[in-house]
């Protein structure tokens, strides 16, 4: 009898592949580069409360893990340089970026909770 058979209630995930490994790490590289990103331009970026919040969510562990991708992607865009509007176009360069972050909270709104959002607060200060 197999652990499958044994006990069919309880989900066993396999262990990451070495690419899907690969790809998580540097997914977490990039949102980390991200809170360096933000401490920079952070009086230039009127959604850096929501930005830090993603952050923070993105990396507890309690986060389900379709949701820590979303994050993850939404702040790898906001680290890229080369994305639709340049972020250096002082006025206009973080409205992509914006987009792309408010689309994603409206998906994962449920999961940012207050102790992330205090956790972005204490960051920001």
């Amino acid at each position: 009898m197999n652990y499958k058979e044994e006990y069919p209630e309880v989900e066993i995930l396999d262990p990451e592949t070495p690419e899907e490994e690969a790809r998580r790490l540097a997914d977490e590289k990039r949102a980390r580069g991200a809170l360096v990103k933000l401490s920079k331009y952070i009086k230039y970026i009127p959604f850096s409360k929501d930005l830090a919040a993603a952050y923070f969510c993105a990396f507890d562990p309690e986060t389900p893990a379709k949701v820590r991708g979303v994050l993850l992607a939404a702040l790898a865009y906001f680290v890229v340089p080369t994305d639709i509007v340049p972020d250096f176009i002082l006025a206009l360069g973080f409205s992509d970026d914006a987009t792309v972050l408010a689309l994603a909270m409206s998906f994962v709104s449920g999961h940012v909770n207050d102790d992330h959002r205090k956790k972005a607060e204490e960051f920001l200060r």
